[in-house]
């Protein structure tokens, strides 16, 4: 297993910079951050100069090195627009984003689980039929129209939950205070993880059912809830743990517009910002952790197959 990890990490590292460079490329096509410098009132001397300060003045692939010169001496550079470190930029951000991921992702497993063993092995039966179509809608409605549905019902309307934000303003926060801000981002979330993961788990444990073992120990009299959920779901593990892993990166990317919409004070709002003002140190450190991010979560879901199955040898 050590040596696999290993192996891993050396075959990531080419993988990272073949990112980072294609990354920088679109980031530099889409448009210059001197460009929102640009006005009546700045002369080109002016944004001439401020070319030369940012290095922006060189070609594409000197400014690549010299990004991946300071990244190498563990400086991801300062933001073009408040002159932040950005590494303590995404570590200030990184938290909340953590927090809203790691919940939302439970509670998709949580609900995703049960549902998807219920509509397998009561199928074609009505409540199959109902936990499908719930799925689909789950999987199928946009997240930021499931955001301002939300915000619709429980702010306006009824006024339980508030709107944005982590905290309320003017107080220090708390369990329950962070707790009732995050109702709605997770909901929007784990919605749209559960109503994909569902229907995978349905055909995994469906395909398992199926089995001539468990036919067996059905027929041993072993007990239905020990046939279900000891012996089925375990060799259901294999598919359900490849779709959470699959999630972990859909988490990452959905939580941008959802942070949006919802003033969530995560690394999304913090990317929307820096892209709007076309600020590349900030874009690319976004990216180079959205990448790490993908590839510990395929690390970890191939470490997972073993834990799951222990027939699999990882070499």
């Amino acid at each position: 297993m050590t040596k696999y990890i290993l192996k891993r990490i050396l075959i990531a590292i080419p993988v990272l910079i073949g990112i980072t460079v294609i990354d920088y490329a679109i980031m530099c096509l889409a448009g210059s951050p001197l460009e929102m410098l640009q006005g009546p009132r700045i002369s080109e001397a002016a944004v001439e100069a401020k070319a030369i300060a940012l290095g922006l003045d060189q070609p594409f692939y000197v400014q690549y090195f010299v990004w991946l010169g300071q990244l190498l001496q563990g400086n991801l550079g300062y933001s073009i627009k408040n002159y932040q470190p950005v590494g303590e930029m995404i570590a200030s951000h990184l938290g909340p984003t953590l927090l809203l991921m790691g919940v939302s992702l439970v509670v998709s497993i949580l609900l995703a689980v049960p549902a998807g063993i219920y509509s397998a092995i009561h199928q074609y039966s009505k409540g199959d039929y109902t936990v499908v179509t719930l799925s689909f809608l789950g999987s199928s409605i946009p997240g930021f129209f499931l955001a301002m549905l939300l915000i619709y019902l429980f702010t306006v309307k009824l006024g339980w939950l508030p709107s944005g934000g982590m905290t309320t303003l003017g107080t220090n926060g708390g369990f329950l205070d962070v707790a009732v801000h995050m109702v709605m981002p997770v909901i929007v979330l784990a919605v749209s993880m559960a109503g994909t993961n569902i229907r995978y788990i349905r055909s995994a444990v469906l395909e398992i059912l199926q089995q001539d073992y468990l036919r067996t120990a059905r027929a041993k009299g072993i007990g239905r809830f020990l046939v279900i959920n000891k012996h089925a779901l375990r060799n259901a593990l294999i598919p359900i743990v490849t779709v959470i892993g699959m999630e972990i990166p859909v988490l990452f990317g959905g939580s941008i517009i959802v942070e949006e919409v919802f003033s969530w004070p995560g690394l999304g709002l913090m990317t929307m910002t820096a892209i709007t003002n076309r600020d590349y140190p900030v874009i690319m450190g976004v990216c180079l952790l959205s990448a790490v991010v993908v590839l510990v979560g395929n690390l970890i879901t191939d470490i997972l197959y073993a834990v799951a199955d222990p027939t699999i040898q990882l070499q």
